[in-house]
């Protein structure tokens, strides 16, 4: 509720978003940060160092996190003979794997010099070692090691097009039955899949650490959601707040004046609102703190237009709407909010309304021994 309008109030916390940007790259081809809003403060942010492009084939993996795809490992970059440390976020990464990848030279004050990863390309191996440590990795299920020698020594540099475009032609190759054929087909359309997923996503200004959490939100779906409703991001993926779900939007040309966008935009501005003590909002303020809060360079919402899909989201459940008693005033919650503060005024009349037994004695002598010098 709002400070200051009744006696009972509840400071209600919901799910805060992760503090992070969202690297973008603009006409130019230069990198830009877009998405630091008061919910999603600025972290260490990569763009204020130079991006630098980094080649290599992918030796071993230190750590990798299949939930968040947060990942160290060791590239084999050309023309050095040490292994490279790089750190990112990876939908999915094995040892073999050939990647061109974009980001920042960091000095870690245990591990020494790493190369943090902004964007990452999976590009085909180019060798016959490569092809086979490749297929060897464990990234394709029913390749091993022995069985990705054979097929390589079989079809040579040709391998990947073979399995790409012709894979029933693997069993020629010797161990290799139809049943083992259509395990390695099924594996190879599922990593084929992710590398859209994450050239799609990567190709419109999401960065790869959002670029994974999408990913496995969603799955193969992530193109469709995020194409019909990057707003949709702010509800369902931890870490993606409204400003940081706009800036997608922007990027893939979502109109400025979608319904998407006010909905989202109306969730927000209650969630800053939260911050600030509020359950609520009166009417006429959440349409001026929305529009405010909508408002770019090339469009100024309508305060009308606002208030009608207010009314829209209240009929969909994404808003409760009360009056407040003797007044003309109607104020506006977000569901949690309003749910919370109901709950906690029906618990404390439930309290209020059980006698309480005091043993005033008992009491006294308490604060006699506790104030006696």
């Amino acid at each position: 509720m709002r400070r200051g309008d009744r006696a009972l109030f509840l400071l209600h916390y919901t799910e805060r978003e992760l503090p992070s940007t969202i690297a973008v790259s603009n006409s130019s081809g230069n990198y830009q940060v877009a998405g630091n809003s008061a919910s999603e403060p600025p972290s260490n942010s990569l763009a204020s160092s130079q991006i630098e492009p980094l080649q290599g084939v992918v030796e071993r993996l230190t750590y990798h996190s299949e939930e968040s795809g947060y990942t160290v490992a060791r590239l084999k970059a050309p023309r050095t003979s040490e292994l490279v440390t790089i750190v990112g976020n990876f939908a999915n990464i094995q040892a073999g794997q050939t990647l061109q990848l974009h980001g920042t030279w960091r000095e870690h004050p245990k591990y020494g010099q790493q190369f943090q990863v902004v964007q990452y390309r999976e590009t085909k191996p180019a060798s016959l070692t490569g092809i086979e440590k490749y297929l060897g990795s464990g990234l394709i299920k029913g390749v091993g090691p022995v069985t990705a020698k054979r097929i390589v020594a079989h079809f040579g540099l040709e391998t990947l097009e073979v399995i790409e475009h012709q894979i029933d032609r693997l069993v020629e190759v010797p161990g290799i039955a139809k049943k083992r054929v259509k395990l390695i087909q099924a594996a190879w359309v599922t990593q084929k899949a992710i590398k859209e997923v994450m050239l799609f996503l990567q190709g419109h200004g999401v960065s790869t650490t959002y670029a994974v959490k999408i990913y496995k939100q969603y799955g193969d779906e992530s193109i469709a959601t995020v194409t019909r409703n990057p707003y949709q991001l702010a509800t369902d993926v931890y870490g993606i707040g409204f400003v940081t779900a706009d800036a997608i939007a922007r990027n893939l040309g979502i109109a400025p004046d979608s319904e998407f966008r006010y909905r989202s935009g109306t969730l927000h501005v209650l969630t800053e609102a939260s911050e600030e003590g509020h359950c609520f909002l009166p009417q006429d303020e959440l349409v001026s703190r929305v529009v405010k809060r909508l408002e770019i360079a090339d469009h100024r919402p309508e305060p009308t237009q606002v208030a009608s899909i207010m009314q829209q989201m209240v009929s969909d459940g994404e808003l409760v709407e009360e009056a407040i008693p003797e007044t003309d005033t109607r104020v506006y919650y977000a569901p949690a909010f309003y749910g919370a503060e109901k709950k906690l005024a029906e618990r404390s009349q439930q309290l209020l309304s059980q006698p309480l037994s005091v043993d005033l004695p008992r009491v006294q002598r308490w604060i006699d021994r506790f104030t006696e010098k």
